[in-house]
């Protein structure tokens, strides 16, 4: 591990300005994904802003009856809330389908918006990859891909995002809140919140240097049936080949988002209005202009059968 500086942050405009202060500077909360990252020197911040001190730990009831989730919220905490629970079911089980109890302890909602991609390329620092050093090369393109993008990639990566929360945040149309250095805030779409690769696949997100992310909010509940669904190759502590999050109505309509299958959370608005007519029809509006490998080809197929399995589930 390279050496580092360190500074304990006492509110969001300490922190933000201490962050665009100083080159090459990382905010760190539970550390779940940063500090891995750190071990293998794939990430080597210079210096190091704990935010834990942020008071950004609480979920409120929001004014327009939806539910403001402060950015330290952990995991486990998110997914308990009575609220979240009963009004936001595909969040809470989406949250229990990602890692282990231990770290959902430790990690919080800001941290796993932001955790990056589980590409094995991007993991061997002894292979070329754009996003972890730009311009070297892709060495899943023409490798072996099994796992990663069947949309949204470019001729620069394939990578996938690995989260579970956003998908569900995604399907909820949330939004992402932050304060800059100048102390200014800004409501941010989740669905604007993730960036696709381009030519430029080493910038995950729109946020900009130094600003922090503050809280995420959710619109009022939708009602309907709740179901996240994550197929992956063994039963726990894994990341998803394919997931569906989907709330659908006693008559058939809803909305579905998926994961595993792009650089971000993929949702395609109009191929909700396809959910009657059932799970091929809205999977060709979702994945219409798909790219997959020879050897992730099938995740076209599993898309569909598991939205099948999701809107059979909700049928009861």
């Amino acid at each position: 591990m390279k050496p580092f500086t360190y500074q304990r942050a006492k509110t969001p405009a300490e922190a933000a300005t201490a962050a665009a202060r100083t080159p090459n500077a990382k905010f760190i909360a539970g550390g779940t994904n940063l500090l891995d990252l750190m071990k293998l020197q794939i990430e080597a911040p210079a210096h190091l802003i704990d935010v834990n001190a942020l008071k950004l730990d609480k979920i409120e009831d929001s004014n327009d009856g939806g539910l403001r989730i402060g950015a330290l919220v952990t995991n486990t905490n998110l997914a308990a809330d009575a609220r979240v629970r009963r009004d936001y079911g595909v969040l809470s089980r989406a949250i229990v389908a990602g890692a282990s109890g231990q770290l959902r302890n430790k990690a919080t909602t800001a941290g796993n918006l932001l955790q990056r991609t589980r590409c094995p390329y991007f993991y061997d620092t002894n292979q070329p990859c754009n996003k972890r050093q730009p311009g070297t090369g892709c060495s899943a393109i023409g490798g072996y891909s099994r796992q990663l993008a069947v949309i949204g990639t470019s001729d620069a990566c394939i990578a996938t995002y690995p989260g579970d929360m956003a998908v569900a945040l995604r399907l909820l149309d949330a939004t992402v809140q932050t304060v800059n250095p100048e102390g200014v805030a800004r409501t941010i779409p989740i669905a604007d919140f993730h960036r696709l690769p381009g030519n430029t696949p080493h910038i995950d997100t729109v946020l900009q240097r130094g600003e922090l992310i503050t809280a995420v909010t959710l619109p009022k509940p939708l009602g309907g049936t709740h179901i996240y669904r994550k197929v992956r190759d063994r039963a726990s502590y894994a990341f998803a080949l394919v997931s569906v999050a989907a709330v659908v109505q006693p008559d058939g309509t809803g909305r579905v988002a998926v994961g595993g299958i792009a650089p971000k959370p993929w949702r395609v608005e109009a191929a909700d209005a396809d959910l009657p007519r059932g799970a091929k029809a809205v999977t060709a509006k979702l994945l219409a202009g798909a790219r997959p490998t020879e050897d992730n080809a099938f995740k076209v197929t599993l898309v569909e059968r598991t939205l099948g399995a999701v809107l059979a589930e909700a049928k009861g």
